[in-house]
C-alpha cells in the first residue's frame, strides 16, 4: 500500500499511466452496423503466446490453446512429425526453460487443470456472503451501459451529460437494486465519490491496497469482467487515437467497476482481508508461463510448421495454365479465402479467364454516403483514415418527395416497435405480413438491392485520380497487357435475421460489401482522361478494355454485374460469355462448399441459405484461414487451397523501391491476422472471446448481442460460425505469410515498422520466404534474421548477398 493519494500525485500519475496501459490491453469491440474481424490479442502482440498464456490465465482464467488432446489426434495420423516438434522447441530456446521431446509426450497424456483467474473483491464477497456479486455488478452496469452506449434502437434516449463516469454516477446514485440484494447505502457511496474518474480509481486502490505493482493485470482483470462493454470503450478509444484525439471512456468503465469492489470491501472487509491481499500479490508479481504453457505454446507453434510444410508441397505441384497472349477476361477479387474458391472455379471455364487478388477496397478507402443516407460509412480498412470521400448517385426524386419517404419510413419504424403500439401493430398488421413469412421459412425472399451509382469527390482533381489510378494498378501489379474486360469483383454477403451480417461481409472494407469500392475503382478507370494521364507515365490501356463493376455475393456464389455504371459509349465485347462462365463458376463453387455445409445435400439448395430467416449457418465465412500468399498468379494456379489462403498477386520484379510490398505487409497482412486470429480466439476462448449461441442472441443498443437478456456484449465469432454442432470447422493455426520478395526488402520494411515487426518476432504471424522457384526456402526467426526453412540454419549472412 502507498500514501496518501493527495501527499504524492505523483502516485496518482503511475496509477494513470498502469490504467491506460490495461485499457490497451482490451481489443476493440467494433458495433454490428460495420463488425469487422479483430485480432483478440491486439494488447499481447508484443509477447510470445506462452506469456500470453499466462497473463491471460491470471485475468481471465482462461485456456490460450487447444486441449492436449487435439495434438495427440494430430501426431497420431501423423500430421505433426518429430521433426516440427523438434524445430519448435529450437525456436524457444534462449527465451524459456526448453523442454524435452520426452517431457511433451508425458505432458501428451494429461490435460492440466483449467485455470484459475484471480479473484476479485465481488467474487471474494460472494464466496462469504451467498449473494452473487459478480452476477449482480454485471446486470447493473449492462442495464445502465445499453441505455448510455445506444446507437439508436432504444426509443427512451437515456440523457448524456458528461463522460461515461459521471453518467453513470447520476444511474447509480439512485439505483436501488444493489441495496435491496444487500449491500446497504450503495447510493450514497456512488453520491460520494469525486467527480474525476482518476481520482476514483485512485481512492479505490487505495482502500483496496493495489499497490502500483499490481495496477497492471489487477486494472486489466476487472476491464476482462466487463466483457464486451470494455471492448466497445476500446473501440471509442480506436477510433479517437485513429483521429488524432482522445478518449477516456474505458478507463472510466474501469472506475465504474472498482467503486462496485471497494463498496463491497468495505461491507466484507473482515470476512476476506486476507485473501484479498493474497490476490494483490499475486498481481505484483511478473507475468511469467510454466512449463505447461511453454509445452502448449511448441504444440501450437508445431502444428503450424506442419502446416506450413504440407502448403509448401501443394504448391510445388501447381501446373501453371497455358499463358495467352491476351487474356479476354481479367477478374480481380478480393484476397479474401471465400474469393478462393470462386476464383479457381471461374480459372477452369477457359484458358483465356485470369484472376487477380487484390484487397477489397481496391485501395480506396472512402468515406461513404449511401443515397438518401446522412450516414457516413467508412470503407476501407480499420487501420487506415479514409484517403476519399464518394457519395451514391441520388434517385430521380425532388427533395421534398424524399423528405416525406423518409418521414414515413421513420414513422412506420416507430410505430412498428414503440412499447405502447407494438402489440396492436401485430394485431393490425399481421396478415399483412403472413406472405413474407412463409417466404422466408422456405428461404424465398428476396435479394438486398443495390445502391446507385457511386462517385468521388468531383472536388478530386485530375492529377489527383491519375495519381490514385496508377497507385492502384502498380500494386494489382496490372500496368500492361490488358485484357478486353478487366472485371472488378468486390463481395458481399446477403443474409436475413442475422445480427452478425456485417461480419460475413468484406473486412477491408470496414465490414461493409465491397461494391462501392470496385464501382469507384471502375470509374475512375473508364474516365477517358485518367487514361490519357496513365499513359503518360507508362500505363497504356488499350481503347478496347473496359473495367466493369461486380460483386461476387459469397453466400450464394452468383455475381451481379454492375453493366449501369459504365460510359454510354462502351461496348463491351464477350459480355454474353462472361455471364456463362460466372454462372458456370458459381455453380462449381456452390458444388464445393456444401461438402462443408450442414443439411446442405444439393447445391442448388445453397443459395436459399442466405434468405432463410432460421439459417444460423448460410455460409462459413472465412473458417479454415491459415495462409496469406502474396506472389504471381502462376505460384498458386491450379492448386486445390480449399478455400484456406488469402490470394494477393504480387510480382517484386516490377516493384521499383518495394513500396507495394511494404504496403501488402503492413496493410492486407495485418488485416488477415486480425481476422485468422479473432478465428482463433473464437475457437480456442469460445467462452470469453467468442460471440456465444446465436440461438439465445439479442441486440442490445445496435452494437452488440447479449447472450440473453442481459449483461455484456459477446465479442468474436458466434459458436454456430466456428461450429458445425459434430465438431470444428476452423483449425486454430496462427497465419502463415509466404511471400516471394527477396529476404533484403522484408527485413527492412519490418525495420520500419515496428508495430508489424513484433507480429513476427513474437509469433503472432509467420513469415516465409519464397525462392524464384517457388519453393518455400526461408522462415524470419525474429529479430530481423532468417533461417532455412527445413532447418534452424542461420541464413542472415545470405541477405546481404541478395
Amino acid at each position: 500500500m502507498f500514501a496518501k493519494l493527495e501527499t504524492f500525485p505523483a502516485a496518482l500519475l503511475e496509477l494513470v499511466s498502469a490504467a491506460n496501459g490495461a485499457a490497451k490491453a482490451i481489443p476493440p469491440l467494433f458495433p454490428l452496423a460495420a463488425n469487422v474481424a479483430v485480432n483478440p490479442f491486439l494488447g499481447q502482440t508484443g509477447e510470445h503466446l506462452a506469456v500470453t498464456g499466462a497473463r491471460l490465465a491470471r485475468v481471465a482464467g482462461t485456456k490460450m490453446t487447444p486441449p492436449r488432446a487435439h495434438w495427440t489426434r494430430k501426431l497420431e495420423i501423423g500430421e505433426i512429425t518429430e521433426a516440427d516438434l523438434m524445430d519448435a522447441l529450437a525456436a524457444v530456446e534462449g527465451q524459456f526453460a526448453v523442454p524435452s521431446l520426452r517431457d511433451i509426450r508425458t505432458a501428451l497424456e494429461n490435460e492440466p487443470a483449467e485455470p484459475q483467474a484471480l479473484p476479485t473483491v465481488a467474487e471474494l464477497a460472494a464466496e462469504v456472503s451467498g449473494i452473487d456479486w459478480p452476477g449482480l455488478i454485471e446486470d447493473r452496469i449492462g442495464a445502465w451501459a445499453a441505455g448510455h452506449f445506444d446507437q439508436g434502437q432504444a426509443l427512451w434516449q437515456q440523457a448524456k451529460t458528461g463522460g461515461a463516469f459521471s453518467a453513470w454516477r447520476d444511474f447509480a446514485s439512485r439505483d436501488l437494486t444493489p441495496e435491496i440484494q444487500g449491500l446497504e447505502g450503495f447510493c450514497a457511496f456512488v453520491a460520494d465519490t469525486n467527480r474525476s474518474h482518476w481520482r476514483c480509481i485512485g481512492r479505490a486502490s487505495e482502500k483496496l491496497g493495489v499497490t502500483l505493482a499490481a495496477a497492471p493485470t489487477a486494472f486489466h482483470r476487472w476491464l476482462m469482467t466487463l466483457g464486451g462493454w470494455a471492448q466497445y470503450g476500446r473501440y471509442l478509444l480506436w477510433q479517437a487515437e485513429l483521429n488524432g484525439e482522445q478518449e477516456n471512456t474505458v478507463t472510466e468503465l474501469l472506475a465504474i467497476r472498482m467503486v462496485f469492489d471497494e463498496a463491497l470491501f468495505e461491507r466484507y472487509e473482515d470476512q476476506i482481508v486476507n485473501r484479498w491481499a493474497e490476490a494483490v500479490v499475486a498481481h505484483e508479481s511478473p507475468v511469467i508461463p510454466s512449463s505447461d504453457l511453454v509445452i502448449d505454446a511448441v504444440l501450437q507453434d508445431a502444428a503450424e510448421r506442419a502446416e506450413q510444410r504440407a502448403l509448401g508441397d501443394r504448391l510445388l505441384r501447381t501446373k501453371p495454365r497455358k499463358a495467352e497472349e491476351r487474356s479476354d477476361v481479367q477478374a480481380a477479387f478480393c484476397i479474401d479465402v471465400r474469393s478462393e474458391v470462386f476464383r479457381r472455379a471461374l480459372e477452369a471455364q477457359d484458358e483465356s479467364v485470369e484472376t487477380i487478388g487484390f484487397a477489397g477496397f481496391f485501395g480506396l478507402a472512402s468515406a461513404h454516403k449511401c443515397a438518401g443516407s446522412d450516414v457516413t460509412e467508412l470503407r476501407g480498412p480499420v487501420l487506415l483514415r479514409p484517403s476519399v470521400t464518394s457519395q451514391a448517385d441520388e434517385p430521380e426524386k425532388t427533395d421534398l418527395n424524399r423528405r416525406y419517404i423518409a418521414r414515413a419510413k421513420r414513422a412506420w419504424g416507430r410505430f412498428k416497435l414503440a412499447a405502447v403500439s407494438s402489440f396492436a401493430f401485430v394485431e393490425a398488421t399481421g396478415p399483412l405480413y403472413a406472405g413474407k413469412l412463409v417466404r422466408d421459412s422456405l428461404g424465398l425472399g428476396g435479394r438486398v438491392k443495390t445502391d446507385p451509382s457511386p462517385r468521388l469527390d468531383p472536388e478530386i482533381d485530375l492529377k489527383a485520380r491519375v495519381e490514385m489510378a496508377q497507385s492502384v494498378l502498380t500494386a494489382m501489379s496490372l500496368t500492361d497487357n490488358f485484357a478486353r474486360i478487366v472485371l472488378l469483383a468486390g463481395h458481399g454477403a446477403d443474409v436475413t435475421n442475422n445480427p452478425h451480417e456485417s461480419a460475413l461481409q468484406c473486412g477491408a472494407c470496414g465490414g461493409y460489401a465491397g461494391d462501392v469500392n470496385a464501382r469507384l475503382l471502375a470509374g475512375l478507370l473508364n474516365d477517358r482522361d485518367v487514361q490519357l494521364g496513365l499513359r503518360e507515365v507508362g500505363i497504356d490501356i488499350p481503347a478496347d478494355t473496359v473495367f466493369l463493376p461486380a460483386m461476387h455475393h459469397t453466400t450464394t456464389d452468383e455475381v451481379t454485374l454492375f453493366e449501369q455504371d459504365l460510359p454510354g459509349e462502351k461496348l463491351i465485347s464477350g459480355l454474353a460469355q462472361l455471364r456463362k462462365w460466372l454462372a458456370s463458376a458459381g455453380r462449381l463453387a456452390r458444388a464445393e462448399r456444401m461438402q462443408r455445409l450442414p443439411r446442405a445435400d444439393q447445391a442448388a439448395t445453397v443459395p436459399y441459405r442466405a434468405r432463410d430467416w432460421a439459417e444460423t449457418r448460410p455460409e462459413w465465412g472465412l473458417a479454415g484461414c491459415r495462409a496469406f500468399v502474396a506472389a504471381p498468379r502462376h505460384r498458386t494456379d491450379g492448386a486445390d487451397l480449399s478455400g484456406q489462403v488469402f490470394l494477393h498477386n504480387y510480382d517484386w520484379r516490377r516493384d521499383d523501391g518495394f513500396g507495394v510490398l511494404e504496403l501488402i505487409m503492413t496493410a492486407p497482412v495485418v488485416v488477415a491476422s486480425w481476422i485468422s486470429l479473432q478465428y482463433y480466439g473464437s475457437t480456442v476462448a469460445p467462452g470469453l472471446f467468442g460471440g456465444g449461441n446465436k440461438l439465445l442472441h439479442n441486440v442490445v443498443g445496435g452494437i452488440g448481442v447479449l447472450e440473453g437478456n442481459n449483461g455484456a456484449p459477446r465479442p468474436g465469432l458466434p459458436w454456430q460460425s466456428v461450429h458445425d454442432g459434430d465438431g470444428f470447422q476452423h483449425d486454430p493455426l496462427r497465419l502463415s505469410v509466404i511471400v516471394e520478395a527477396p529476404l533484403e526488402a522484408m527485413t527492412e520494411i519490418l525495420g520500419r515498422h515496428a508495430a508489424v515487426c513484433e507480429l513476427f518476432d513474437n509469433g503472432w504471424l509467420h513469415l516465409i520466404a519464397m525462392d524464384d522457384n517457388g519453393k518455400l526456402a526461408w522462415r524470419y526467426r525474429g529479430n530481423l534474421k532468417w533461417t532455412s526453412f527445413k532447418t534452424q540454419t542461420d541464413v542472415t549472412s545470405q541477405v546481404a548477398a541478395q
